[in-house]
């Protein structure tokens, strides 16, 4: 079943969506889409159940495609200053900002979104998987956050980014035990866990 092409009848309508939230390192990317307001793609899905290539292409489809996108980028030092909520609304506020012109209204995956210049807005649950423009904006968000991982991975190798992206796997957190943290960590993720200790 294709996904909507739109949630409201505010149009032109922005789709937001991010990335890298709940990973020990790098920062948080998030996406803003605005497509054509008739649009149809059917590949378009939730970035998380894509096949990395398969995220690759629509990437460079939804680039083409969209009457306007926008990324918005906060590091890891600046989410340990201001905390990852908040780091997550500044991101999708970057990405809104570059838009070429103002939405209507905008779509934002999940449940929590603090307003962005008095622009009507919606939560939607799953909405990446439910509506085209969140969706785009998930996989813009996911394929240019990965990239900037496996890049990373060449300059820290002993964390195994290019496979698992900065996420807390088995991998990663035995790598930070072994060789400790780097200046890309998150280091306010290391509280609570006691073997993930900066000191």
């Amino acid at each position: 079943m294709p996904l909507r092409s739109h949630f409201s009848d505010y149009l032109p309508e922005a789709g937001v969506d991010e990335a890298g939230r709940g990973c020990l390192a790098g920062p948080v990317v998030a996406a803003a889409v605005i497509f054509p307001s008739q649009y149809e793609n059917t590949a378009l899905n939730d970035s998380k159940k894509l096949h990395p290539a398969k995220r690759e292409e629509l990437a460079e489809i939804i680039k083409n495609d969209a009457l306007s996108y926008g990324i918005g980028i906060i590091s890891n030092d600046e989410i340990d200053e201001i905390n990852i909520l908040q780091a997550t609304y500044k991101a999708m506020h970057q990405a809104l900002a570059q838009l070429k012109f103002k939405p209507a209204f905008i779509i934002v995956d999940g449940n929590r979104f603090k307003p962005f210049e008095s622009i009507p807005h919606q939560c939607l649950i799953k909405g990446d998987g439910n509506y085209q423009s969140i969706a785009a904006a998930s996989i813009l968000a996911k394929t240019y956050r990965d990239a900037f991982m496996k890049q990373e991975a060449q300059n820290y190798p002993c964390y195994g980014w290019e496979r698992n992206m900065g996420y807390g796997t088995l991998e990663h957190r035995n790598a930070i035990r072994k060789h400790g943290f780097c200046p890309l960590h998150r280091k306010t993720f290391s509280i609570g866990d006691p073997q993930l200790k900066l000191f």
